[in-house]
């Protein structure tokens, strides 16, 4: 392993007025679509960007993105940066092992390979063989390996794939032993996994009818998903349908069968309301009726394991921050429940059964912590962590060891083998990437939001940065679907961190970093307080002194890409520049697509009169106003999006280019077979870095340092 590695002294030329020249957009034509909201009237002008795969749009795409990738190409910095970033990213990455029978099975990616390939080895010390290999899938990396779901005996891997970075799934089953596949492929599933009954005969899944002749498979509405069992050996149009409600369209479906085979486990779901509904069906009588348990949307219920007819859930029914409780099959009014692990301060991520022991995955301030409890919820020990950071992992429930993942901003991802009979941790796969860890630090500060209310955010940075405001800065958040943004490795962000960039993380309310009240604070008609929480996240960066406007960054995806949006329409001003990834961009038609139907109870619908006006409020696309002074933008989708369709980026994008009143680039980046970003290849993640690094550290003005602060390189504690 290099110990310590400078980056070559090479100089980033700045030139300020490259960023700042008058750029001439391609002709963009504005239609004259206009929507009736309860009385309201809304125009709609670039309406026929939603049209995917219209002649016109696809002659908009390619002209956008000759005009971007012509920009970045001019950059100096981008093939520094490129560089870098491949040297890297090349280090193995492993992921930690899962034990099913007698066999272990593992990702691993060699450094620079496109997908991570699946190992099998018969034993813990056995020697690994390749089971699935995903680079064979296609030439250019695009088709992925999204799922693997192995029998209980180790014998059979049904596993899916996925085209482009679709949602799509495709599932296939390999024969472990030999290595080949077996005949069955399954197709139209989206939003499941797989579980295999007892014997291995075959699993339950759920999937959707194929779309009928003329309906777009990409930006198509996906409403009534069903459950079915598939046989091993046979057709998929003979596989039985054990669940449906074609009264609740909207209902999905995730089975799990019980350790012990005796039960099948339904949790509904409803979008991505935390709320569910959980039915079992006794597989004693494999024909019988499948029963609901728990049957009222009124919390959330993570099934975790049974002991006998005693299940247990997680649960925030009447604990924001979660309890662990257990149901008796024969009494399961609430009156009746055991509560294991009660509420507390610290928010439970999760809970796995190991060795007959609760495995409990905890946040304390953002800050991960592991413990285990007894099945009667009897504390027994706390796994001591390296430092500040994340933990995850599990195992089997007869295992006498827990395969648990480490890692934080400066500390890749190191899998630990912690010994339930020794109660001790040791190093199992330690990632060793190219770069001294003891040349950054990384702070936990705590900053207040608009409305007084106390925010947590990380910041990390190198430890000669000096508090001048000039440090060119990324801020980076999400902030919804009780999502947790927590301290983690990127190979990506140490690139900008090495050239004296600082990385900032607030956890905004929205997340799930301190429970579901956190959460509720930034939904709906609170969303608001989400925006508010990210402004005053940069005015703290400016205030303490790490950054001033010109040198300030904002960037997020998805939810986070919608979030950066709407503090860009809301504060033009605060903000250097802007990187908005496949972000949620029209408020008022987000429902029309794909499973976008799902995020209404997160956002709300513009159907409603009441949430109209919430969401009309800040929805990016309707908040940009002409001849503004927007900063430096460039917007990145790819053509292959099926959760958020790109035609929320190519609006935003042609809305801004024709509002934009000063001289700063507004560019749209489009990825072509990409997705929503699951799943992309290492080659094309590396290239899409490159050029959002290379357009910050321009427009930001950027310098390149002569050398990397030396030091010791990695120290005992990273081993």
């Amino acid at each position: 392993m290099n110990r310590l590695c400078l980056f070559a002294a090479v100089l980033f030329v700045t030139a300020p007025a490259l960023g700042q020249q008058a750029i001439t957009y391609p002709e963009t034509r504005r239609g004259d679509v206009v929507d009736d909201y309860h009385g309201t009237a809304v125009a709609d002008p670039y309406r026929w960007l939603e049209d995917l795969d219209g002649d016109e749009t696809r002659a908009w795409v390619a002209a956008q993105n000759a005009l971007t990738f012509g920009y970045l190409e001019g950059l100096p910095q981008r093939d520094a940066f490129k560089d870098r970033l491949t040297t890297l990213w090349d280090y193995p990455k492993y992921g930690a092992p899962s034990k099913k029978g007698s066999r272990y099975f593992f990702s691993k990616n060699d450094g620079l390979q496109n997908q991570s390939v699946i190992y099998v080895q018969e034993s813990l010390g056995g020697t690994p063989r390749v089971l699935i290999d995903p680079n064979t899938f296609s030439e250019d990396g695009t088709v992925a390996l999204s799922g693997l779901y192995v029998s209980d005996d180790g014998r059979y891997a049904a596993y899916s794939i996925s085209e482009s970075g679709s949602d799509w799934r495709t599932f296939r089953v390999r024969d472990v032993d030999t290595g080949e596949d077996l005949p069955d492929v399954l197709r139209w599933i989206k939003f499941s996994g797989a579980s295999w009954d007892a014997d291995g005969a075959g699993f339950y899944y759920s999937r959707y009818d194929a779309p009928e002749d003329g309906e777009d498979a990409l930006a198509g509405v996906n409403k009534n998903q069903k459950l079915y069992y598939h046989r091993l050996g046979t057709d998929q149009a003979d596989d039985v349908l054990v669940y449906e409600r074609p009264d609740q369209p909207e209902w999905g479906f995730a089975p799990e069968v019980t350790d012990d085979g005796r039960y099948l486990v339904v949790t509904v779901w409803q979008g991505t309301d935390e709320r569910t509904r959980v039915y079992v069906r006794d597989l004693r009588d494999p024909d019988g009726p499948i029963t609901p348990l728990l049957d009222d949307f009124d919390a959330a219920y993570d099934f975790i394991g049974n002991t006998g007819t005693a299940f247990y859930f997680v649960t925030d029914r009447d604990a924001p921050n979660k309890r662990l409780v257990a149901i008796d099959l024969a009494r399961p009014g609430a009156d009746a429940w055991t509560t294991l692990l009660p509420e507390s301060e610290r928010v439970i991520r999760s809970v796995d059964i190991v060795h007959d022991r609760f495995v409990v995955s905890v946040l304390d301030d953002v800050k991960g912590r592991m413990l285990i409890h007894g099945l009667d919820g009897a504390f027994e020990r706390e796994i001591e962590l390296p430092t500040l950071g994340s933990v995850y992992g599990g195992g089997e429930r007869d295992a006498s060891e827990l395969f648990y993942t480490f890692t934080s901003f400066t500390y890749p991802p190191t899998i630990y083998r912690y010994d339930f009979e020794t109660g001790a941790s040791e190093v199992f796969r330690q990632a060793e990437v190219d770069f001294d860890p003891e040349a950054y630090v990384t702070k936990q500060v705590f900053y207040e939001s608009k409305d007084g209310t106390r925010v947590p955010m990380f910041i990390v940075h190198r430890k000669d940065l000096a508090l001048d405001g000039q440090n060119p800065t990324y801020l980076y958040a999400y902030g919804g679907f009780n999502i947790s943004l927590t301290p983690g490795f990127s190979v990506s962000n140490l690139a900008w961190l090495e050239q004296g960039g600082v990385y900032a993380m607030p956890n905004l309310r929205g997340g799930g970093e301190y429970g579901e009240a956190w959460h509720k604070a930034g939904m709906l008609g609170n969303k608001q307080n989400v925006f508010d929480d990210f402004i005053a996240a940069a005015e703290y960066l400016i205030d303490a002194g790490y950054t001033s406007t010109p040198k300030l960054a904002i960037g997020g995806g998805s939810n986070g890409g919608l979030l950066v949006g709407a503090v860009l329409t809301q504060r033009p001003d605060l903000f250097g520049a802007a990187l908005p990834a496949v972000g949620v961009m029209d408020m008022l038609r987000f429902h029309q697509f794909t499973i976008g139907w799902a995020w209404v109870s997160e956002y709300g619908s513009a159907e409603d009169p009441e949430q109209f006006r919430w969401l009309r409020a800040y929805s990016p696309l309707h908040n940009l106003k002409p001849g503004t002074h927007y900063p430096p933008t460039l917007v990145t989708t790819a053509d292959h999006d099926d959760r958020v369709v790109p035609g929320h980026s190519y609006k935003f994008a042609a809305a801004m280019q024709h509002a934009q009143g000063g001289p700063a680039p507004v560019l749209i980046r489009i990825e072509t077979k990409a997705g929503h970003g699951a799943g992309k290849p290492t080659s094309k993640i590396i290239e899409e870095q490159a050029d959002k690094w290379a357009f910050l550290a321009h427009v930001l003005g950027m310098p390149m340092p002569q050398a990397l602060p030396a030091g010791t390189g990695v120290d005992d504690a990273h081993r």
